[in-house]
């Protein structure tokens, strides 16, 4: 009888441990979200993303949040399958260490220990997994500077794929590109070389949800981080770097995502700093530090007559410093669908050359573009409490379309000067508009 009462008060008090937990979890969750929401975010604007974290992705955290702390955690480190982090190729390693994670089940972590530099080739870690995997980044994680080890695949190196459930986290180590060399071997640096595309450092594919956390990443050869074909996301507090000059380098891209909240991320590149293209929709991206770049854009959209959807975009509370752009929407002539339900506020621009811009007749080729009958239709677009300095005379430009003008834009509460203290100037030509509060205004 003895034992049986032992057995029962070991589970009795395992249940409460665990049940303390997650009420610790839950009011560690909710100052998290008071903290980086602030009052200027109400969690009712973002109903999407709080309901699918109460539903499934507080379920995975949470355990996720015992595991760390209970006994029988299984943490694999890439160390124990040979990796050395002294600068040599630690590819097979890592590979090894993911098939162990991915296929063990229960609660995993993947470990890539602090103070080290593994150097990795191209590299895809395939799922889906047995496991309910976190990976720790904690150590800085190179790309080989080889282009040959890139045959098999030119346009990627980190690669998640179907990988559901997963949590990834920073802590103190770098992800470097290495880029310059695929930056000098660029058309847009050497106009005398062909146009070819350069590998994404960082991509996650077809996942469901994720939480992607404390990221360094820097000199990606072009883009930094990727969410294709993904749902449920939460990215937050990256900080993304590379030089004014390096090409193509946008800093987050996001391409057929559902339901993704991108947050207090610090990002400087080539390119812009945030792009949202085809097939995402309710994007969220608070709290973005952008600078240099070329701001946060939706698009290109409609390239070689293509037909492209983007809705439900809030970009609410972001500095832009020193960018080409500020907040843009940019769309080829011949291309259809729409760009819609779009909503910047809260914004700050400092020395921008296009603060607000939208571009229906974009063409980034060396031939001109020709004048064609369609286009991707731009409509119901508020831009709210935006201020700031112009480094051009022309704040507000939208070139729209005359075959499909733009549709219910509205500015409010609008405030942006020439830097040389004359006055900004509106250019609007073919937008249906609805001004309040503004300066400049269209004439």
């Amino acid at each position: 009888m003895a034992p049986q009462i032992r057995q029962l008060l070991v589970l009795f008090l395992t249940s409460f441990s665990l049940f303390s937990r997650y009420n610790a979890f839950k009011e560690d969750q909710n100052h998290y979200f008071e903290e980086e929401m602030g009052d200027a975010y109400d969690p009712r604007a973002y109903p999407w993303y709080y309901g699918k974290l109460d539903d499934s992705m507080m379920v995975s955290s949470f355990q996720r949040y015992t595991v760390a702390s209970a006994l029988t955690g299984t943490v694999v480190d890439v160390d124990g399958f040979g990796a050395t982090g002294d600068k040599t190729h630690d590819t097979e390693a890592f590979e090894k260490a993911w098939t162990k994670a991915c296929s063990s089940k229960g609660a995993v972590v993947l470990l890539v220990p602090k103070g080290k530099n593994y150097v990795l080739k191209p590299i895809r870690f395939s799922g889906p997994c047995k496991s309910n995997l976190t990976i720790r980044m904690y150590g800085n994680i190179v790309a080989s500077d080889d282009r040959s080890d890139y045959k098999k695949d030119s346009r990627h190196w980190l690669v998640f794929d179907r990988v559901d459930n997963l949590l990834v986290e920073g802590g103190g180590g770098k992800i470097n590109g290495n880029g310059k060399i695929w930056w000098q071997n660029s058309c847009k640096i050497n106009k005398n070389l062909p146009c070819k595309g350069a590998p994404t450092a960082l991509t996650f594919y077809k996942s469901k949800n994720l939480v992607v956390r404390n990221l360094n990443i820097q000199n990606a050869q072009q883009i930094h981080v990727s969410f294709e074909r993904c749902t449920d996301v939460r990215a937050s507090s990256f900080k993304i770097t590379s030089p004014e000059e390096s090409p193509n380098t946008d800093g987050i891209h996001i391409t057929n995502t559902q339901n993704i909240q991108v947050t207090s991320s610090v990002i400087g590149t080539g390119d812009d700093c945030v792009s949202i293209v085809n097939g995402s929709n309710n994007v969220q991206a608070t709290d973005i530090t952008c600078g240099p770049g070329h701001g946060i854009s939706i698009g290109s959209l409609g390239s070689k007559n293509s037909k492209a959807f983007v809705s439900g975009v809030t970009v609410d509370g972001a500095k832009l410093s020193g960018t080409t752009n500020g907040v843009r929407i940019k769309t080829w002539q011949g291309g259809s669908g729409t760009a819609s339900n779009i909503k910047f506020q809260n914004i700050e621009m400092n020395n921008v050359k296009n603060p607000i811009i939208i571009d229906q007749n974009y063409c980034d080729q060396s031939k001109p573009c020709s004048e064609q009958n369609s286009a991707v239709q731009v409509k119901d677009v508020v831009y709210e409490n935006i201020k700031g300095t112009s480094s051009s005379e022309v704040a507000i430009k939208f070139d729209c379309s005359k075959i499909h003008p733009c549709q219910g834009i509205v500015l409010q509460n609008v405030n942006l000067q020439y830097q040389d203290n004359g006055a900004a100037k509106a250019v609007c030509n073919n937008v249906k508009l609805k001004e309040g509060d503004t300066v400049p205004k269209c004439p």
